[in-house]
């Protein structure tokens, strides 16, 4: 029985093919007729599968080449909006500067109106470095009638007196350098005083007032206008504190400057006599004053 089934033989090729060429046409009858519609259902559904299963690498290939696209633009949008974000902020803080900028010179403006003083506005542009030797530089000179001993101040208070000139800077000497000293009144009772500097930026001294002094924690420090240089009831400084010394007779009383002398930017030069007026631009019949003391 082996050996038949080894040697056995089925259908020609001949009527293989007869056999799928009458099949294929009764189908095709079939189908013109619409009786293969379950058939057809049935074998959709068995292949879909195999269809899915074909059509894959191409639907990975389309998602990974789109997962890359969109990834370098988000790259690249994420750069250019880092971009963005850092020009806004390099313009927020230059407008913000320019804005405290004019908030300073609208103080600046303000304040001349209220003093009734001829102004001139000036920069810094050098600090001395020097340990307890307060001095600044500014940038107006005596080609604009800057002198010797005029005094300089802040919108808040008196930052000191210009000691030195040249034809287009000036020299200033603030109020806590321990060689300056200023004649002030507390502004309450007007009792006068000295008050000199310590080398503390934040810090003045009242000396050689007596113990039973009526100095108050919280006293304003006006100019007294006495020795010429600084007019009468400019602010000063702050009385911080009042400690009687029996044993020396004289009260240890301290005050911090109203101005701002680690932070000033801009300062008031004044002129307080009509003949120190300075040779301003445009003024055709006018001359630069000649420095003089107050």
């Amino acid at each position: 029985m082996t050996v038949k089934l080894i040697f056995a033989r089925g259908p020609s090729l001949e009527t293989r093919l007869l056999l799928c060429l009458v099949l294929s046409g009764l189908l095709m009858v079939a189908d013109h007729r619409g009786q293969t519609f379950g058939l057809r259902t049935l074998l959709t559904v068995a292949a879909y599968p195999v269809q899915w299963l074909a059509a894959a690498p191409v639907r990975l290939g389309g998602w990974a080449e789109e997962l890359f696209t969109s990834h370098r633009e988000l790259a690249t949008e994420n750069r250019r909006l880092r971009r963005q974000v850092a020009e806004l902020k390099r313009r927020t803080l230059k407008y913000e500067a320019l804005r405290k900028e004019n908030d300073r010179l609208r103080a600046f403006l303000d304040k001349s109106f209220k003093l009734g003083e001829q102004m001139l506005v000036a920069e810094l542009v050098a600090v001395d470095l020097v340990p307890y030797e307060h001095r600044v530089l500014i940038n107006k000179g005596s080609n604009l009638g800057v002198h010797v001993g005029q005094p300089v101040l802040s919108v808040d208070g008196v930052v000191g007196q210009v000691v030195r000139v040249t034809p287009v800077s000036a020299e200033v000497l603030l109020i806590t350098d321990p060689s300056h000293a200023i004649p002030v009144q507390v502004n309450r009772n007007g009792l006068r005083a000295i008050a000199i500097g310590t080398g503390d930026l934040g810090r003045l001294e009242l000396p050689h007032l007596p113990n039973n002094a009526d100095v108050r924690p919280g006293d304003l420090l006006v100019t007294s206008g006495l020795g010429g240089v600084f007019p009468q009831g400019y602010p000063v400084g702050t009385v911080t504190e009042v400690v009687p010394q029996p044993h020396k007779h004289f009260a240890r009383i301290q005050a911090r400057p109203l101005a701002a002398l680690d932070r000033i930017r801009e300062v008031l030069v004044t002129w307080t006599h009509d003949s120190s007026r300075p040779f301003l631009p445009g003024d055709s019949d006018s001359k630069p004053a000649a420095p003089h003391d107050p």
